[in-house]
C-alpha cells in the first residue's frame, strides 16, 4: 500500500512520471507511429468538423490546429500510460526528465543547445534547397499553421509541438531505443522516427538532422526540457521569419544574402555546432547505454 500511496504523490508533481517504465523497442515506435496516425485521422475529421461549422478562414483553420495537433498524441499518450503501469511494480524504470547538466550548470546548457539549434537549421538549408518545389496543397497546409494569429500559431508550433513530440520521439522512442541498443544507433533511429512522423521529405529531411542533435543531448543530459527548448526554439525562430515580408517570398536564405555572407554565415554556423558539440559531449555520462536518463528502481519506492 505504501508504494501506491508514494507513486499517486509523485505522479501528481511530476508531469512525465506515468511514462517511466515503458521503454519501447522498435516494435513499440512501431505501435506508436500507428497510433499517432490514429491519432492524427481522428484529429483531422475533429478538425474538419470543427471548420464546417465555424466557416473556412486563415484564422479557423488555424484554431482547427489547437484541436487537431494535441489529438493526434491521445491514442500514444494512453497507451505508453497503460504500458508504463502494467510494468512499474517489478521493472526498472527510467526518467523521461533528468536534470544531468555537468559543471556548467542548466543555464549554460540551455544557452549552449539553443545556438546550437539555430546554427544546426542554417546548416540544414543547402539540404532543403535541393529538393524539388513543394507541391501546392502542402505548402498551403503549412503555411496555414502560420497565417493566422500569432498567438495561435505560436501555440501550436512553439508550445504544442516541442512538448508532445520531444514526450514521443526523446522521452518514449529513443529512451526505450537506448534501453535496446547502442547509443549511436538509438539516436539514428529515433531521429528517423522523428523525420517520418512530419509525413512529407521537406520537413523530414531538415528534421532528422535536427533529431540527431536532439537526441545526443539528451543522450548526454537525460533532459527532456532541453530538447523541448530546442524545439520551441527552431519552431519559434521559423515562425517569425515567415512572417517577415522580406522573408516570405525566399524559399532559403540564399535567395536573400549575397554569396559571400551566405557562406560566412555558414561557415560561423558549423563552428558554433561543433563548439556546442564539444561542451555538451564533456557532460560525463552515468550509463554508457543508457547516458543520462536518471535510473528509477522501483524496490527503493517504499
Amino acid at each position: 500500500m505504501g508504494f501506491f500511496k508514494r507513486h499517486q504523490g509523485r505522479a501528481s508533481y511530476e508531469l512525465f512520471a506515468n511514462y517511466s517504465y515503458y521503454l519501447p523497442g522498435f516494435g513499440g515506435m512501431m505501435m506508436l507511429f500507428l497510433l499517432f496516425i490514429i491519432g492524427s485521422l481522428l484529429g483531422s475529421l475533429l478538425s474538419g468538423i470543427f471548420i464546417l461549422a465555424m466557416g473556412p478562414s486563415e484564422a479557423v483553420s488555424s484554431y482547427s490546429m489547437l484541436i487537431s495537433y494535441p489529438v493526434s498524441f491521445i491514442p500514444p499518450l494512453l497507451y505508453a500510460s497503460a504500458k508504463s503501469r502494467r510494468n512499474e511494480i517489478f521493472d526498472t524504470g527510467y526518467a523521461l526528465d533528468s536534470n544531468n547538466f555537468g559543471t556548467k550548470g542548466g543555464l549554460v546548457a540551455a544557452l549552449t543547445v539553443s545556438l546550437a539549434t539555430i546554427a544546426a537549421a542554417f546548416v540544414c538549408e543547402p539540404l532543403s534547397a535541393a529538393l524539388p518545389d513543394m507541391p501546392a496543397y502542402l505548402e498551403e497546409a503549412l503555411e496555414s499553421m502560420t497565417n493566422g494569429p500569432l498567438w495561435a500559431s505560436l501555440l501550436s508550433v512553439s508550445i504544442f509541438a516541442p512538448l508532445f513530440e520531444e514526450w514521443l520521439c526523446r522521452g518514449l522512442v529513443l529512451r526505450g531505443l537506448l534501453s535496446k541498443m547502442n547509443p549511436t544507433g538509438a539516436i539514428c533511429v529515433s531521429a528517423a522516427f522523428f523525420a517520418v512522423l512530419h509525413l512529407n521529405p521537406w520537413q523530414a529531411i531538415p528534421a532528422f538532422i535536427l533529431g540527431l542533435l536532439f537526441g545526443y543531448v539528451y543522450y548526454r543530459t537525460g533532459s527532456l526540457k532541453l530538447t523541448m527548448l530546442m524545439h520551441c526554439v527552431n519552431n519559434t525562430f521559423a515562425t517569425i521569419f515567415s512572417r517577415i515580408p522580406a522573408f516570405r517570398e525566399a524559399d532559403t536564405f540564399m535567395d536573400i544574402l549575397s554569396p559571400w555572407k551566405y557562406a560566412a554565415i555558414f561557415i560561423l554556423c558549423i563552428l558554433i555546432l561543433a563548439s556546442a558539440i564539444v561542451i555538451i559531449r564533456a557532460i560525463p555520462t552515468k550509463d554508457a547505454r543508457m547516458g543520462n536518463c536518471d535510473k528509477i528502481d522501483p524496490m527503493s519506492i517504499v
